[in-house]
């Protein structure tokens, strides 16, 4: 069995290309059910963000599949033209990937932890539509859990933050400040979420869209105030700055919607979405200044971060050390379950007529048979996994085919 995956990320490509590869959570679960369809994939992963798409398989050792062809056939598209925006990664190189992605240290913020929930929720919804397996279950959840352990265990300088605080951080460097400027958020999804809660932290009015269907039932960030979607662009002229962060697949704002509208002071828009959910034409019109996903790039790590990033790495190493442990060792247990068996017998057999000559009633002499089995296999366990923790993994499995010879008729 191997593992493979195939990604298109923020390093790799513009927001525009990553939305030709983009999937809701509409089409993601056909998506991943089609995928494993295809002969030799046994499970099926598909991460799908903001920065990232990630098409993660187990495969048969035999399979020579090309998922980027299955991508391309998925969305209608030709191959030629985006081959070069995508990275493969395969078994080894592929597990220390998603250990790192997961706990943060190959985002665009340094230590988010959005990453992680993206990431265990990829996991929930391939088990919803019975695609993932025991290998992909394995691998995404003990990635999850050195997430975790990061996120408790190492803090970062700008640990916990979003792409929201970056834009608000780069602002801020530009002179601009957030305090009392009044805002508005598009968007009432994990992300506009954030992103008003956040505003509103920093001291700013700010305001929420709420579809009108919705309105009566839909949760706001404290603090914040509604509307009705459809009352953004009357709304759009007192802000200062919209942040728009929706799963629209058409855009929020559009150029023609600004045609007539008022503009008497410079208003910024931030488009957090992928694909887009602002018209990029809107960058031309007087007094709007647009930034999108790419506009806040994360600079080089800060020095005082080395010390956090060592730690989170160590805690990855020894993650995935036990993820390779099991992985190695998963076809062997059957094997070692068979040994114990036999050993188990084998230990029956040697003191039968002691336990029978023995004074005692049958049912007594019963539970005792019971007690010396579960004890012998527990001895004949920790034997085994003890050579396997002390041994290169050769070794171990030369010593298991030297145990099953005991025991072969």
């Amino acid at each position: 069995m191997s593992i493979s995956m195939i990604g298109i990320d923020h390093s790799m490509a513009s927001v525009d290309i990553r939305a030709e590869f983009a999937f809701t959570k509409k089409n993601a679960g056909s998506a991943m059910e089609e995928i494993k369809k295809e002969e030799g994939i046994l499970g099926c992963i598909l991460l799908s963000t903001c920065n990232r798409m990630e098409l993660w398989v187990s495969t048969a050792p035999d399979w020579e599949g090309d998922l980027y062809a299955s991508l391309c056939r998925l969305k209608s598209l030709p191959q030629e033209p985006y081959r070069d925006y995508f990275i493969k990664r395969e078994d080894r190189e592929a597990v220390e990937h998603l250990f790192y992605l997961t706990s943060g240290l190959k985002s665009q913020i340094l230590g988010e932890d959005q990453i992680l929930t993206q990431v265990k929720d990829a996991l929930s919804f391939a088990r919803e539509h019975f695609t993932t397996d025991g290998v992909l279950e394995v691998l995404f959840r003990m990635a999850v859990t050195a997430g975790k352990k990061i996120k408790t265990e190492v803090t970062f300088s700008r640990g916990n933050l979003s792409v929201i605080h970056q834009a608000l951080s780069c602002l801020k460097e530009e002179g601009y400040e957030i305090q009392g400027k009044t805002c508005m958020v598009i968007g009432n999804g994990e992300m506009g979420k954030i992103a008003a809660q956040t505003l509103r932290e920093n001291g700013a009015d700010v305001t929420v869209t709420i579809r009108q269907y919705r309105s009566g039932i839909v949760n706001i960030p404290v603090g914040c105030k509604r509307i009705n979607y459809g009352e953004r662009m009357e709304y759009l002229p007192k802000c200062d700055l919209v942040v728009s962060a929706t799963a629209s697949p058409n855009y929020t704002l559009k150029r023609e919607l600004f045609e007539n509208l008022d503009l008497d002071h410079p208003v910024i828009l931030i488009d957090l979405a992928v694909p887009r959910d602002i018209d990029p034409a809107l960058s031309e019109v007087k007094q709007v200044t647009l930034y999108d996903m790419d506009s806040f790039k994360m600079e080089a790590a800060l020095e005082e971060q080395q010390e956090s990033m060592q730690q989170a790495g160590e805690i990855v190493q020894d993650q995935m050390a036990e993820f390779y442990q099991w992985y190695d060792g998963r076809d062997v247990i059957p094997r070692i379950q068979e040994i114990k068996a036999e050993a188990v017998n084998d230990l029956n057999l040697r003191i039968g007529k002691i336990l029978k000559a023995m004074p005692m009633e049958q049912k007594d002499r019963e539970k005792l048979i019971e007690v010396i089995d579960t004890a012998a296999g527990k001895v004949v366990n920790k034997m085994i996994f003890g050579l396997r923790d002390a041994l290169e993994q050769d070794a171990f499995l030369e010593c298991v085919a030297g145990l099953e010879k005991l025991y072969e008729e």
